[in-house]
């Protein structure tokens, strides 16, 4: 198909084409809103299953630190030392 593309033929067919395309769409967008319209009856809710909640954590409470009684210490005095006799 050799068309000058700049010939106003041309242009007026492509223009021709666009709007009958347009007219398709408009119709189909019709068809849709008459097939998809809400309707005005409640719908009964899903049954959903129940989650068990997670069980909470307790809270520990720390023990308090045992009271140590300070040790008396013992001074070891130094002995003497040990002479060898010969």
């Amino acid at each position: 198909m050799s068309v000058d593309v700049n010939s106003q033929s041309f242009k007026e067919e492509m223009i021709a084409e666009i709007k009958r395309i347009q007219n398709e769409l408009n119709e189909l967008k019709n068809l849709k809103v008459n097939i998809s319209k809400k309707s005005t009856a409640r719908k009964p809710a899903k049954k959903t299953t129940k989650r068990k909640t997670a069980a909470k954590k307790k809270t520990v409470k720390r023990k308090p630190a045992k009271k140590t009684t300070k040790r008396k210490t013992r001074r070891v005095s130094k002995s003497k030392k040990k002479t060898r006799r010969r």
